[in-house]
């Protein structure tokens, strides 16, 4: 589901605790709930753990920016929003395809993060000032990406999660046919 104002403080409290109980302790990182736009900070003197920060408590933000977590490698988990360049809503076609082109994994593992936490997924342009939505083309390289993942396996961290997820909402884990376009 699509950010949602229906997303109930128990199940966004179930989700933090879920993160941090897996994370906090083995990699220092919390699930921390935001009132503006979502961010990733390192920790530093006055935090001592490193912080994905979601947007406004939404249930999708979370999973979204834990997306672009479980995406980031060790180096790149040490800089401010990864290290990586975000041009807000209003991109030019070529700047929608470049975001295209680096969210094809981050949105295959939210995709992922989604149904195994019981959720429904919806693609994110995010881009709407722009006049642009998601395109065919970015939706069949995520959809094919999680086929891609679901045959080889899952990386570390988000096997970890979406295993997590599917036991706190007693689902089996994600199969292939789950994901259709």
């Amino acid at each position: 589901m699509p950010f949602s104002l229906s997303d109930s403080a128990a199940e966004l409290a179930g989700l933090i605790d879920l993160f941090n109980g897996l994370f906090k302790d083995s990699l220092n990182t919390v699930l921390v709930k935001g009132t503006d736009e979502p961010v990733y900070l390192p920790a530093d003197e006055q935090h001592p753990h490193h912080r994905i920060i979601f947007a406004h408590g939404f249930y999708a933000s979370a999973l979204h920016e834990i997306a672009h977590w479980c995406v980031a490698g060790e180096q790149r988990r040490l800089l401010p929003d990864y290290g990586y360049w975000y041009k807000p809503d209003g991109r030019t076609a070529q700047e929608q395809a470049e975001f295209e082109r680096v969210e094809v994994t981050p949105q295959a593992y939210e995709w992922l993060l989604t149904v195994a936490a019981g959720r429904s997924f919806n693609f994110s342009a995010d881009n709407i000032g722009g006049g642009f939505g998601p395109s065919d083309s970015f939706r069949q390289h995520v959809h094919n990406r999680i086929h891609s993942l679901l045959e080889k396996g899952l990386p570390d961290r988000l096997q970890a999660l979406v295993t997590a997820l599917c036991q706190q909402q007693g689902r089996a884990f994600p199969k292939a046919e789950e994901f259709c376009l």
